[in-house]
């Protein structure tokens, strides 16, 4: 009995440990390289959180500083370690985020860069995701050039986009009185961040975001329960709906 009991033991501590390698290697690996628009309201944590909640393990890094664009990413300037943190792991997604105004003042800076970040991401085996930017509050017309800027380098190099500036619009267009905007009418608010957290967690999983908790958490390095953001139930479905329409009108889903 004893030497059944053992042996069941062993069973039982050689399939735990095949089950955790097994969820541990379905864990998607994501780095999001940008400046505010990606680390205002932690999106990184709360694509991950989001994720989780939809059985789509992922875990987000970042390499991110305010003001920074892909030039000084690549060239690391500012004490930026962001090629380093690329080559040091293996990484399922590369979220590329230019400085929010690149497609309009320095259209030239935003292609030679994101081309350049593309091909070294596509050589190191991930998937370079090109986080199109939305256009500032008080001149929604931005959206086009901005459109224009990173669908075009996305289409000579072969780079998905995340197309969050449209998403916005379309917000916009549909509920005017949404809040998307801190105060300065630039950066994300909570909601801002929650609407264009769907897309990313859309895009990476290929699936629609209809059902996608409003309530998102995470846990931190003591065990805590941290929360992420708190989206009511309204206005949840309202921006899963709208991520929805239109990845599936840019061909995404």
């Amino acid at each position: 009995m004893g030497t059944m009991r053992k042996s069941q033991t062993v069973q039982m501590g050689v399939f735990l440990l095949f089950l955790a390698t097994s969820l541990a290697a379905q864990e998607k690996q994501a780095l999001f390289i940008g400046n505010s628009y990606t680390y205002f309201w932690n999106l990184p944590h709360t694509v991950e959180a989001m994720c989780d909640a939809m059985d789509f393990p992922l875990e987000a890094k970042q390499s991110t500083i305010g003001g920074a664009n892909l030039g000084q990413h690549w060239r690391s300037d500012r004490e930026l370690t962001s090629l380093q943190k690329l080559r040091d792991s293996d990484w399922d997604f590369v979220v590329l985020q230019d400085f929010s105004m690149s497609a309009i003042e320095t259209p030239d800076s935003l292609y030679r860069y994101a081309k350049l970040w593309i091909k070294e991401i596509q050589a190191d085996g991930a998937k370079p995701l090109m986080y199109m930017t939305w256009a500032r509050e008080w001149n929604p017309l931005m959206i086009n050039k901005i459109r224009t800027g990173y669908e075009q380098v996305a289409n000579e190099a072969g780079a998905d986009i995340v197309p969050v500036g449209l998403v916005w619009q379309r917000a916009r267009e549909l509920r005017p009185d949404l809040p998307l905007y801190s105060p300065d009418g630039s950066h994300p608010s909570p909601l801002g961040t929650y609407l264009t957290a769907c897309a990313f967690y859309s895009v990476m999983s290929g699936k629609t975001p209809v059902g996608v908790p409003g309530v998102l958490r995470t846990r931190g390095a003591d065990g805590e329960t941290i929360l992420l953001n708190i989206v009511g139930g309204g206005e949840a479905r309202f921006c899963q709906q709208v991520v929805e329409e239109v990845l599936t009108r840019y061909g995404i889903l």
